[in-house]
């Protein structure tokens, strides 16, 4: 029989365990990012809970630094920025395999948000990433094409640098339209 000094010392235990496993957890499920830009920092978090493979996908490419040296390549003021996949000479770096769509995860592509970006295949996102400049409520599951965006966290610093960022002007390079006139650079992305 548990006498009652050993239950409450068994209870007491248990709590302080808890309160040690649950804080870890909830760290890693809210990651941070930061991107120091040539306009300024924007600091990301992450919400690993929602959108598991997505958070893991995009921490792999901050570890391996495929990021630093990134342009954000298509601006469009009122919609979005985005980033992640070309270099200053609009040359496409290689990537990783695509990951699977998590766009229905509850997560709404709402002001200062950050989605995966995708060609019109729902499972092509690869690293190429956008933050959402407005509520951009068509690029949410299952508009605009049956599938979504999926978001996968918010800036949590930095908005004014994300501002600064979607006011700059634009033109065609290349291929491409809507592309900064004056290289708007991922000078490095760190996990924080």
């Amino acid at each position: 029989m548990i006498s009652r000094r050993n239950s409450t010392v068994a209870l007491a235990s248990i709590a302080l365990a808890a309160m040690f496993t649950i804080a870890p957890v909830q760290a890693q499920d809210a990651p941070k990012v930061k991107l120091a830009t040539s306009m300024g920092d924007i600091v990301v978090q992450l919400d690993a809970a929602k959108a598991p493979k997505t958070v893991e996908n995009f921490l792999a490419y901050v570890n391996a630094k495929h990021y630093d040296g990134t342009i954000f390549h298509r601006v469009i003021n009122n919609f979005m920025i985005q980033g992640g996949g070309f270099t200053p000479d609009m040359q496409q770096k290689s990537t990783r395999p695509p990951i699977a769509l998590e766009a229905k995860n509850g997560l709404k592509n709402d002001t200062y948000t950050v989605a995966m970006a995708r060609t019109s295949n729902p499972e092509s996102a690869t690293a190429q990433f956008f933050i959402n400049v407005k509520n951009n409520d068509s690029l949410n599951a299952p508009s605009p094409d049956g599938h979504g965006y999926a978001v996968f966290g918010k800036v949590v610093e930095g908005t004014a640098v994300v501002d600064k960022i979607k006011a700059v002007k634009t033109g065609r390079k290349g291929f491409h339209d809507d592309v900064p006139k004056e290289d708007v650079i991922i000078e490095k992305a760190v996990a924080l």
